[in-house]
């Protein structure tokens, strides 16, 4: 039995923030394998991340706010482990969906324990850190879900726009998960991008990348006569760009107020929200079309 300590540094619950990722490149799989989807999606929402999650938790043994809790417990060795056991676990079952999903859920490990470990710690550098976190979890994510995913992967095109809209849409969001936790990154000698732009470049920089995420998303439905998905994700983004204006103005008058809690119902709003537009999308691509065909 796993202590309490453990499955709540697992942080299971805060992959509903990356799930975004996996719905959009999940919608624009031409013909989708229902059972490689599941599997796919266990893989990397359930076993990968919360991995991740734990390795990141141990090496970094956080005594204030990080995603998801407010006050996280100290980590123990077992934590480690079960990392490690979950790391294990996540590659065996990526042989079962094929090659390309296994090559990728490797290469994200990796970077991830690169990301964190002691000896490497690409965290603590702004530029690195944050490109690190953007392609593995927005471009290289996108890819291995569409991939995995497919029915047939090996006649499908690698799918650069979308990996490149993803990573964007990463890039806009991931600074402002950081943008509370400036002066304990800075005890423990990692300088954030957010750190690096301070309270109003982060949230400049974040409106910037969401903005261009956004010209792409339109060029991107255009091109493919689906320029009604656009439309549609725009009513979606209403509340986050509402929620982020609001923020911005909070923490322009007053910096305390760029806090744990404003950031998590930041997240919430923006999780939400994408998530709720790329399954619709999901939906209109896949099911309702192929109940208008029978």
């Amino acid at each position: 039995m796993l202590s309490k300590s453990t499955l709540t540094l697992l942080r299971v619950p805060f992959s509903f923030f990356l799930m975004p990722v996996y719905f959009f490149a999940l919608s624009q799989v031409p013909v989708i394998s229902t059972w490689k989807a599941v599997l796919v999606f266990i893989i990397i929402h359930f076993i990968m991340y919360p991995a991740s999650n734990g390795y990141n938790s141990y090496m970094d043994r956080d005594e204030e706010s990080i995603g998801m809790l407010e006050k996280p417990p100290p980590p123990t060795d077992e934590l480690f482990y079960i990392s490690v056991i979950l790391d294990t676990l996540a590659i065996a079952l990526s042989f079962l969906v094929n090659l390309p999903f296994a090559l990728c859920i490797i290469a994200n490990i990796l970077a991830s324990r690169a990301y964190s470990y002691r000896g490497i710690r690409l965290k603590k550098y702004p530029i690195a850190g944050f490109l690190t976190v953007i392609v593995f979890q927005g471009a290289i994510t996108y890819y291995m879900v569409y991939t995995g995913a497919s029915e047939d992967y090996r006649n499908l095109p690698i799918p650069w726009e979308g990996m490149i809209i993803a990573s964007l849409l990463f890039g806009g969001f991931y600074p402002l998960t950081q943008i509370y936790q400036h002066k304990q990154d800075l005890k423990d000698g990692v300088r954030t991008i957010s750190y690096v732009l301070g309270y109003t470049g982060t949230f400049l920089f974040s409106g910037i990348m969401y903005t261009i995420a956004d010209g792409l998303l339109f060029q991107y439905f255009s091109i493919r006569d689906q320029v009604m998905h656009f439309w549609i994700l725009q009513v979606f983004f209403l509340p986050v760009v509402a929620y982020f204006l609001f923020w911005w103005m909070k923490v322009s008058r007053n910096n305390a107020n760029a806090n744990f809690r404003y950031a998590m119902r930041m997240n919430i709003i923006a999780s939400a929200s994408t998530n709720i537009a790329f399954i619709s999308f999901c939906l209109l691509n896949h099911t309702f079309r192929e109940a208008l065909v029978l």
